[in-house]
């Protein structure tokens, strides 16, 4: 039975100090691994938020989500969906690779594959399922004021880890009455897609007093923010050129240019080539015995190549630096290692 009172259905994720990265870059760099949430991806917290948020709106309706996702934001769905007791309804592409539908299912999803692009099966989804079921909610996968709050939650989360890592507070259950206490970080790097999860990073931040710098990453050919940046309003791109097609969105949310122009002493845009991605997300294979998306190679590619300080010029050896490792479950052992051969050194 679903539960009354939704509980969270993300978790706290590590957040690991890099010695070969900060030696490489002259500063502290820190992994905040959100691919170990429950999807394997960030999104679990966003979309969780979401989903929580609707059943707390009329908590005397069972709820069906609907979502029209084969990547990350899909499987987000459904395992917050499934967690919390209720049920969803994915519509991908027919093209989607066939151990994602797999996925999809074993999660609890019933997958529906229709049309050739992401366009037409929300339009499927909006015209054909959601209005016929008076109990659907749709979630889009990141352009929401309440899947940016869901993904705010893990400044904080960082802040108090930055505490305990450098013993300014004390361990989890070791508080004995004290105040907590947090540290900020001096820059973050994240990755850009849709935009959600550095709306999300940038809300945490607003009501912060510190002048935490935010790198966003993306690859060329997926860059709808850097183009947005660049031209001075929202761009939308003819079509994804890139491999990292967890950034695949054509069109930026609106939010997300309005942060980075609102924001132009803290916020820098930039973008690297899929042959970074991949050579960032090897050396992280390699390293950290963990695999993940071109999308997160992203983010880890200014940190690999030692261009931290090159990017953020007043970074200093004790400077904090967050590099959120976004995750990604389009991935696996054949595609990496077809990435490997195309695009490794």
């Amino acid at each position: 039975m679903p539960e009354t009172t939704p509980s969270r259905p993300w978790i706290e994720t590590p957040l690991l100090e890099s010695k070969s990265l900060s030696k490489l870059n002259g500063c502290r760099v820190f992994q905040k691994l959100e691919n170990l949430q429950p999807s394997k991806s960030f999104k679990t917290r966003g979309i969780g938020n979401l989903i929580v948020q609707s059943i707390k709106a009329d908590p005397s309706r069972t709820p069906h989500f609907y979502i029209s996702s084969g990547g990350n934001a899909g499987l987000a769905c459904v395992t917050a969906s499934s967690t919390l007791g209720y049920k969803s309804t994915v519509v991908v592409p027919q093209l989607i690779k066939p151990f994602m539908v797999t996925k999809l299912e074993t999660a609890g999803a019933e997958v529906i594959q229709h049309g050739a692009t992401w366009f037409e099966c929300d339009q499927y989804l909006r015209n054909e399922l959601l209005d016929k079921d008076p109990n659907g909610v749709y979630i889009p996968p990141f352009d929401h004021p309440e899947i940016w709050q869901g993904a705010s939650s893990m400044v904080e989360e960082w802040e108090r880890q930055l505490a305990v890592i450098d013993g300014v507070a004390p361990l989890q259950g070791q508080k004995n009455g004290q105040s907590e206490e947090r540290i900020a970080a001096d820059a973050v790097v994240c990755s850009v897609g849709g935009g959600g999860l550095f709306c999300g990073i940038m809300k945490g931040l607003e009501s912060k007093q510190n002048k935490t710098k935010v790198v966003t990453v993306e690859t060329i050919g997926c860059d709808s923010l850097y183009q947005s940046v660049e031209k001075g309003e929202l761009v939308t791109l003819p079509g994804i050129t890139s491999i990292a097609t967890s950034l695949g969105a054509t069109r930026v949310a609106p939010q997300a240019l309005q942060y980075t122009t609102e924001n132009k002493d803290t916020v820098k845009s930039l973008t690297v080539t899929d042959k970074q991605a991949v050579e960032a997300l090897l050396k992280f294979a390699s390293e950290e015995n963990m695999i993940v998306e071109p999308a997160c190679g992203a983010t880890l590619a200014p940190a690999y190549e030692g261009r931290l300080k090159e990017i953020i010029p007043d970074l200093k050896e004790d400077s904090r630096v967050i590099l959120v490792v976004c995750g990604g479950s389009v991935v696996n052992l054949e595609l990496l290692d077809e990435w490997r051969r195309t695009y490794g050194s």
